[in-house]
């Protein structure tokens, strides 16, 4: 029988032969993020006194032939407060018409039944599905491995996969987190290796960097990925797993957010004084919208009730000329 525990034991063999094999290609430098300074909005954060000055969001650029994506997570609940966040991704894509969704896993909870996935995916995004936004899922603990066979997913019966985007210069990379096999590493490596865009995104369910207090980093996960991540010159990549949002400060040059609150939210699960936190949201349901300009990637962070409660710009990593 197949286990998390001995996919991720099957790796410490695997994590010494990359180390030896990883090859020269010249690393870039850090992604640099820009981003503005509003009260913190944890559930533990102490509240802005009346004198603090909050800066303005970032706003989405909202160019033409730009890349706009949006990133979801942990949503299949079938619950009311998935639905009143859909409706905030229905009224943004209308005004800034993003084509893509990728989904960083726990895609649904509970059963899997023909009127769940009505229930819990179908419904709720109807709106974006009939105009044409295209979702690219990931697997996460809580799915049925038979998802990847679910044509709105766009799987297409892979556990993980990649594919370029449509505009700009950027590949993405759904890796399976959860029964991370030595066979999947090696592709991922190969992958990356081979990628010669710009922007190589990863996203996958369990986070290397949270500050999640029931889950947190995946340490043998991110001992794992990370060295490739860093060697092969990624910039952001997306997980979920936790209930929450979360930005993470860069990490040896690379941008994490966990966008974990789709559909499930745990309040107060952020460690207080975390100091892998630059952005923390554990008061309320969030996704992600991104834009994609050249070297820059534009974000906002959108709650249940349309805050924008995250926003900046992140400048991809290069090497240096």
């Amino acid at each position: 029988m197949r286990t998390r525990r001995t996919a991720l034991s099957g790796l410490l063999i695997l994590n010494l032969t990359l180390a030896c094999a990883l090859g020269t290609q010249e690393t870039a430098g850090p992604a640099v993020v820009t981003a503005p300074q509003p009260p913190a909005t944890t559930s533990q954060a102490p509240q802005a006194s009346p004198q603090a000055k909050t800066e303005a969001p970032v706003a989405l650029p909202n160019k033409d032939g730009t890349l706009k994506f949006a990133v979801l997570g942990d949503f299949g609940t079938a619950s009311k407060q998935q639905y009143q966040l859909a409706e905030q991704m229905d009224k943004l894509q209308q005004k800034f018409p993003y084509e893509l969704v990728i989904l960083v896993g726990d895609n649904l909870y509970g059963s899997e039944r023909p009127q769940d996935f009505a229930q819990k995916f179908e419904i709720p995004y109807k709106p974006l599905i009939d105009r044409k936004v295209k979702f690219m899922a990931s697997l996460g603990n809580h799915d049925d491995r038979n998802q990847r066979y679910y044509k709105p997913f766009n799987m297409e019966g892979h556990y993980y996969y990649s594919f370029k985007a449509a505009k700009q210069n950027v590949k993405f990379f759904a890796l399976e987190s959860t029964y991370p096999e030595p066979e999947q590493i090696k592709w991922v490596e190969g992958e990356l290796k081979g990628s010669s865009e710009d922007w190589k995104i990863p996203f996958f369910h369990h986070p290397l960097y949270s500050s999640g207090g029931r889950h947190g980093s995946d340490l043998r996960l991110r001992d794992t990925l990370e060295p490739l991540f860093v060697q092969y010159n990624v910039s952001v990549v997306f997980t979920g797993h936790d209930h929450f949002y979360e930005r993470v400060r860069p990490q040896k040059g690379i941008v994490y957010f966990v966008t974990g609150s789709g559909g499930q939210l745990r309040a107060g699960d952020l460690e207080e004084g975390s100091p892998l936190t630059a952005r923390g949201f554990d008061t309320d349901y969030a996704f992600l919208a991104c834009e994609i300009d050249g070297d820059q990637m534009y974000f906002n962070a959108i709650s249940r009730t349309g805050q924008v409660i995250d926003s900046g710009v992140i400048s991809r990593r290069q090497v240096a000329k």
